[in-house]
């Protein structure tokens, strides 16, 4: 975040000089001097750089990016990574470009700071499409180099602590942003600390009144607990010695965000928040942790189901901890975390404990390969989203791992969001088994794909190979790796009948100038693409199809562009085809070309759902724009309002051939008499047809009337069906509702 404005003073000259020298100290515990020397010379050329511009604070603004590198120093990163915080805003606020440091501190180095800069170059049209554009530019190259998050985390955590001199609503918006997006990925890369630090700055900017009554309230209770939070220590210490357990034990507070949250989720009241008592257990081995957790256990009664085993089954950012709740003195309910100190380290590092900890091999494995797993997430979610700010959505989801553990018929273990169905599951295994599932057994029963998944199932999916993912799934699906890959599937899809219902209508819109789409002019296809900004030919098609373009509009810019190179359609000509094309209440013949209707137009081709057209039917087309071609009867009542945009109509007909079933309604007045509903639902089914919708309404007591939605092949099936049913004594009136 850039916060730099002119006119420099010289009250604030000296401060950067000690900020690197204090810096440098810090560096001298684990880096040698040619490194810290590499350092320094990155300070005078982003300095130098920076020179005469001021933070809103009024400070030079190079102590923003010295401050960075020692938030860095603090996690031990490498020179290469204190080096690029230092320099991180000079491609964004400077004249320096991304070849200048390469040559002067090598690819490394330019390839971090360049994945932390914002594009500024480019105009967006919003907040929010920028800020979704640079998230991915930011994701991109983080999934290259984990640094690159690590330190725009750092970043984000020094604009927040001094985020004071900005505007109000700046403050709030960007204080929102790091509740949403940074916190969110601390969590989920295992930073702890940091994730705290920045949800209670976050939740201060956000909600300032609450978090200042929440703080004064936290204050005045800790005096009052900290007898029983030492009469629980020292029974818990005095257990684990007649045990010969070795630990040390520490009080855990809740922090600020973390009880509002807890507040606002429960709906609790900030006693009953406050009145658990939290304790954390650090032992030397997982063994350890076993042990001590029966010590407890021995000592305390626990509560029923509140035991969870972490190091077993690590959380989504590596962490492991055995966690329990016990009823304490006086009832109290205690929440003990039991850990080994590796596992503590990575508890609050994540996987900046790689540099923070010489830690024995493997030690922080389990967060450094769940940050490459969830990266590779990633890019998947990346290449399906279609564009940045539904890849900033998916991504979001993905950012709170609340997690279920489920099985698959091999044993195998599956880590999923909470509240994931059947279909998440399936995508999870393999983007293929997902876009071909067409069932799913749940402990070996089978169940429906929106079923949602709980710990502990074992789950199997059922594919074929002509199944394509459902647009329905959409509704349930809740992780984003399924979300992202349905809509760039449907999206394709679309595309693809866009394309050819597009080309069916120009074709047949060119015949009235005697021309077809194989032999158009190169030069009237050239201007024609031009003309309406687009790159090919299919291109066209697809906006014809979705309705963005009109077909006849298309087609007479094609014959006149032909006319004008001379070809063999002449001016009277296209002005005679077009009077021809134009629909009757437009002051035309009324002789357009007709397009037939199959019924496998798929998602371009709609029914009006006012209507409700069948093969049979007298039909008009309306041009809808983003929808392609809806479809209305000739009788339609809301005709009305499409004739007044006669432009957008266009002539249809049912294919002779045409297929598929398609939905109706009809309305029958029936004996109010015990069974009628399942003899009408009987006669229906025996006639081949299906009903997907009923509704009932009392007449006078002794008539009822049903309105039911059913699925026909056409009007001569309608027909046979509504035949057979007012046959049914039962049945006094039935007639197609209009």
């Amino acid at each position: 975040m850039t916060q730099v404005s002119a006119n420099p003073s010289n009250e604030h000259r000296s401060r950067p000089d000690v900020m690197a020298a204090e810096l440098c100290d810090i560096l001298r515990d684990y880096l040698d001097v040619a490194q810290i020397d590499s350092v320094f010379q990155a300070y005078q050329f982003g300095a130098k750089a920076h020179e005469g511009q001021l933070r809103q604070s009024g400070e030079d603004y190079i102590c923003h990016p010295l401050a960075v590198a020692r938030i860095l120093a603090g996690m031990r990163m490498n020179t290469e990574c204190i080096v690029a915080a230092i320099l991180h805003d000079v491609i964004e606020d400077t004249g320096i470009t991304k070849t200048e440091i390469a040559e002067r501190f090598g690819d490394e180095v330019a390839g971090l700071i360049d994945g932390v800069s914002k594009l500024a170059q480019i105009q967006f049209e919003s907040r929010l499409q920028a800020q979704a554009e640079n998230f991915r530019k930011m994701v991109l190259a983080m999934v290259e180099d984990i640094r690159v998050i690590i330190i725009k985390l750092a970043d984000r955590l020094h604009n927040m602590r001094t985020l004071g001199a900005m505007r109000p609503d700046k403050r709030r918006r960007i204080a929102r942003e790091t509740l949403e997006i940074y916190a969110p990925i601390a969590n989920r890369l295992g930073m702890n600390t940091m994730r705290i630090e920045l949800q209670d700055l976050g939740f201060s900017e956000s909600y300032p009144l609450r978090y200042r009554i929440l703080s004064d309230a936290v204050k005045r209770v800790r005096g009052n607990r900290s007898e029983v939070v030492s009469k629980i220590q020292g029974a818990i210490e005095n257990r684990l010695k007649d045990e010969g357990l070795d630990a040390r034990i520490e009080g855990r507070e809740k922090h600020l965000y973390s009880i509002y949250q807890k507040m606002k989720a429960k709906r609790l009241s900030f006693n009953d928040v406050l009145d658990v008592y939290a304790f954390r257990i650090i032992v030397d081995s997982a063994d350890s942790c076993y042990r001590v957790f029966g010590a407890v256990h021995s000592l305390y009664k626990p509560v029923p189901g509140k035991f969870k085993d972490y190091i077993a089954l690590p959380k989504t950012n590596g962490y492991q901890s055995l966690h329990t709740v016990l009823f304490g003195p006086y009832g109290l309910p205690i929440e003990v975390q039991i850990r080994a100190d590796d596992m503590d380290k990575v508890a609050e590092a994540g996987v900046a404990a790689h540099w923070i900890y010489k830690m024995r091999d493997g030690a922080s494995s389990s967060a450094q390969a769940s940050a490459r797993d969830w990266m590779r997430g990633l890019l998947e979610i990346q290449k399906n989203a279609g564009d940045s700010q539904e890849f900033l959505e998916s991504v979001k989801i993905d950012l709170f791992p609340d997690v279920v553990y489920v099985f698959t018929p091999q044993g195998n273990i599956m880590e999923l969001t909470r509240g994931s169905t059947a279909v998440d599951f399936a995508f999870a295994v393999h983007t293929d088994i997902g876009n071909s599932c067409v069932a799913a057994k749940i402990d070996r029963r089978l169940a429906p794909l929106s079923s949602a998944l709980f710990n502990g199932q074992t789950v199997e999916i059922i594919t074929a190979p002509g199944a394509r993912p459902n647009p329905a799934w959409l509704n349930f699906v809740v992780t984003g790796k399924a979300r992202a890959t349905i809509r760039s599937y449907l999206k394709n899809l679309k595309s693809n009948e866009a394309a050819g219902l597009g080309r069916r209508m120009v074709d047949q819109a060119l015949k009235s100038y005697q021309m077809n789409i194989n032999n158009l002019p190169d030069a009237a296809i050239a201007a024609l693409l031009a003309e309406v900004a687009c790159n090919s030919m299919d291109e066209l098609f697809v906006e014809v199809g979705l309705g963005n373009q009109l077909a006849p509009f298309i087609a007479k810019r094609v014959a006149e562009d032909a006319a004008s190179a001379s070809t063999a359609v002449s001016t009277q000509s296209i002005r005679h085809a077009w009077t021809r094309y134009m629909p009757s209440w437009l002051g035309g013949a009324g002789e357009q070309p007709v397009l037939s209707i199959k019924g496998t137009e798929g998602m371009v081709m709609s029914y009006a759902k006012c209507c409700y057209p069948i093969p049979g039917d007298p039909i008009v087309g309306f041009v809808s724009a983003g929808r392609g071609i809806v479809i209305h009867r000739e009788s339609c009542k809301n005709l009305a309002d499409v004739r007044n945009r006669p432009e957008k109509c266009i002539e249809v007909q049912w294919d002779s051939e045409s297929e598929g079933e398609y939905p109706v309604e009809i309305r029958v007045d029936v004996l109010n008499r015990l069974g009628v509903l399942a003899t009408l639902a009987t006669a229906i089914s025996d006639q081949g047809a299906n009903i997907n919708h009923v509704d009932i309404e009392d007449r006078d007591g002794r008539i009822s009337s049903l309105g039911f939605t059913i699925t026909v092949r056409d009007r001569q099936h309608l027909a046979v069906v509504m035949r057979h049913m007012r046959a049914l004594e039962q049945v006094t009136r039935i007639k197609r509702r209009s």
